[in-house]
């Protein structure tokens, strides 16, 4: 769903599931890889049309609470295609280096070249989330930055580039139950960050920011869908079917030859 005038978070049901009639958990790998198909197919073709000249690229962000599934969206959904055909970068917390130039510019270097799929687990995002509920930039600087977000994407925009962006959306108390099967299981130990916890207990901040980002910052170049992820399949397969759609409205066709085919043959037979 796409975020509308007078969008609240609050109204979405983390854990409801519209679309995909008769599609439930026990079908739902085969509805998954029904879409592989069709996914790669056209990311091929992105990638093809990228050597004869064409500016087009796709840029997939994905912001959430931690625990959402990311992951699996990477895993499960960008990983079922061509890896030669996409650039996945992961933001952490600045470098020295990063903080030391505008809080665009690490982004600007990881963004996907033409032809490819560009994947950012948690992006720019972090500048008006993070920072304004840490307090690290001023009021007045994430203002600031709410435009200088929207003029980086009507820019990409500009010169090709399809940007989805796509927010996770979880309740507290399933990141609550995930975050214990963490705890439960030593083979999931090393995903536990205990400054989760910490993050947790600023829940409520953290929601209001997104409701301020996403009314900031969906615009009709780039809209903001969220998508309930409680149901982790779920989210899967709507993330599946954006980019599909998304690829599709690019309306791509599979480069002509620019030699003689029928020579060619001929050359081939020759020898």
């Amino acid at each position: 769903m796409r975020v509308t005038a007078g969008f609240r978070l609050a109204d979405v049901d983390p854990g409801g599931t519209p679309g995909f009639a008769g599609v439930g958990q026990k079908n739902a790998d085969a509805a998954l890889d029904a879409g592989v198909g069709e996914l790669s197919n056209l990311q091929e073709m992105l990638f093809a049309n990228s050597r004869s000249g064409d500016p087009l690229r796709v840029l997939l962000v994905l912001q959430a609470m931690d625990t959402a599934g990311k992951g699996g969206i990477v895993r499960h959904v960008v990983g079922s295609v061509d890896p030669q055909g996409v650039r996945l970068s992961a933001f952490k917390a600045p470098t020295e280096e990063e903080r030391a130039h505008d809080f665009l510019w690490r982004v600007r270097r990881r963004l996907p070249e033409v032809g490819l799929i560009g994947v950012f687990d948690r992006s720019h995002y972090e500048d008006v989330l993070v920072g304004r509920v840490r307090a690290l930039a001023s009021p007045a600087e994430i203002e600031d930055r709410y435009e200088k977000i929207r003029q980086f994407e009507n820019e990409l925009v500009g010169q090709g580039t399809t940007i989805i962006k796509v927010m996770l959306h979880i309740g507290s108390d399933d990141q609550k139950e995930r975050l214990a099967e963490r705890l439960e299981r030593p083979d999931k130990h090393w995903k536990y960050n205990p400054g989760d916890v910490d993050e947790r207990m600023r829940w409520d901040a953290y929601m209001d920011a997104y409701q301020i980002a996403l009314e900031r910052t969906s615009t009709s170049a780039a809209p903001w869908f969220v998508v309930p992820a409680e149901k982790k399949w779920y989210a899967r397969l709507v993330v599946q079917h954006l980019l599909i759609d998304a690829l599709q409205r690019l309306d791509l066709t599979w480069p002509a030859a620019t030699f003689d085919v029928a020579q060619e043959k001929a050359r081939l037979a020759a020898t």
